[in-house]
């Protein structure tokens, strides 16, 4: 367990501030049953303007050991010390639980301004005999999520026989097998996994590696491969907010947030979709507030300049958003924001006295914030619709499976 290097002094006292988050994700590797451990791995993001410090709480009934802290940028270990309820209000963490412990992580850097991020990874190994117990002849895994993204593997040897929230099933390179899912709904998730053995260990539960075959559903040439449909999709990083302006403009702003890991990769490359026009596009590294430089090429520009596509096709008439960053070391990772204006006459429509918006989206996240002025009558896919802090309505789209969802949504003028 961390030592608390803060025991014994006077806190001084701090503004105090009430934190935020977001971006979660948690893997919990459950350890061999007699333990009733499971190692857990929590990414998160805090994004209070200015933070220095970032503090997790520790599960009551719960105890914790192997403690380690990275910052997500550049891979390097955080400083940390577990603290009391009462150190972290000390501290600045306004609405702390004075019952609770807290990891607290001094963050690399402070957080940067006008939507900036840092990103952590907190890693520790639990104890709850509660959660993660013997039962008959196999193990259950029982606890309730609060996370949004959450993923758990089984212990090697180990087949899953009950599953009862809705998750993709997927296998660890050494064969053991992994649970994920995206959870929408209010509240927290109220897992409970049930395994048993059975499974090989070894080599022979090593799976095959995945392929770039389609399915043979028809059209087979344009449906995702393999190995996009057999990825992990809880713990994919890419969201994208639409922001919809007047319709009889055709247009709308948006960003997309993604991370970059690829050693050596330094652009991104957006290829806009026929029937569109971009402009105003623009970069930022979420984790400095670096700004980045964006241009509009062609197709044809591209070639000319020997800019790969990565083997995607782009016409020599497309227009593609090509964003440059500083190569990527290895071990290290940048969070980027991309944002563009977009008139797109067949997606974004007036259709009499209402707006038409007509778009497949293929990430997991996808939120859409209509017009002002504007208000909701019709919903394609099930969503969740709330009111943003400057009173828009946002509806936000999470999508656990591999393929794209059609969207489409009607709204009408607010009376005056």
């Amino acid at each position: 367990m961390a030592t608390c290097l803060l025991s014994g002094l006077t806190a001084v006292p701090r503004a105090q501030v009430r934190q935020t988050s977001q971006d979660e994700y948690t893997l919990y590797e459950l350890l061999a049953p007699d333990t009733a451990s499971f190692r857990i791995d929590y990414e998160v993001t805090a994004t209070t303007a200015g933070a220095a410090s970032f503090w997790n709480p520790i599960r009551k009934g719960s105890v914790a050991s192997d403690e380690a802290v990275y910052d997500m940028m550049t891979g390097a270990p955080l400083k940390f010390e577990q603290i009391t309820g009462a150190q972290a209000k000390a501290h600045g963490l306004g609405n702390a639980d004075l019952e609770s412990d807290y990891i607290e992580v001094h963050l690399a850097r402070p957080v940067p301004p006008d939507g900036g991020q840092a990103r952590v990874r907190i890693v520790k190994t639990y104890k709850d005999a509660q959660s993660y117990f013997r039962k008959d002849d196999g193990i259950v895994f029982d606890r309730p999520l609060g996370i949004r993204r959450n993923s758990v593997v089984l212990p090697a040897g180990y087949q899953l026989t009950d599953c009862n929230v809705p998750s993709q099933v997927t296998s660890e390179p050494d064969g053991r097998i992994r649970i994920s899912f995206m959870h929408q709904a209010p509240g927290a998730a109220a897992l409970i996994v049930k395994a048993k053995p059975g499974a090989p260990t070894g080599a022979a539960a090593k799976p095959r590696p995945l392929t770039s075959a389609r399915s043979w559903e028809p059209p087979p040439s344009q449906g995702p491969t393999e190995r996009a449909r057999l990825s992990e999709r809880a713990h994919q990083d890419r969201d994208i907010v639409y922001f919809l302006r007047s319709p009889e403009t055709n247009a709308f702003s948006l960003y997309h947030d993604y991370t970059e890991s690829r050693e050596g990769v330094d652009k991104y490359l957006n290829v806009v979709r026929t029937g569109s026009k971009v402009s105003k596009p623009s970069g930022k590294i979420l984790d400095t507030g670096e700004n980045l430089k964006a241009e509009i090429l062609s197709g044809a520009q591209m070639k000319a300049a020997g800019i790969s596509t990565g083997g995607e096709q782009v016409a020599p008439d497309q227009e593609v958003v090509v964003t440059h960053f500083a190569p990527i070391k290895k071990g290290q990772s940048v969070r980027l924001r991309l944002s563009e204006t977009y008139t797109a006459p067949q997606s974004y429509r007036l259709d009499g006295d209402e707006f038409v918006l007509d778009r497949s989206f293929g990430r997991p996240r996808n939120s859409v914030v209509l017009p002002r002025g504007w208000y909701l009558t019709w919903l394609s896919i099930p969503a969740v619709v709330r009111q943003t802090p400057d009173g828009l309505t946002r509806i936000d789209f999470v999508n656990g499976r591999p393929d794209s969802v059609d969207v489409l949504i009607r709204g009408k003028r607010l009376a005056k």
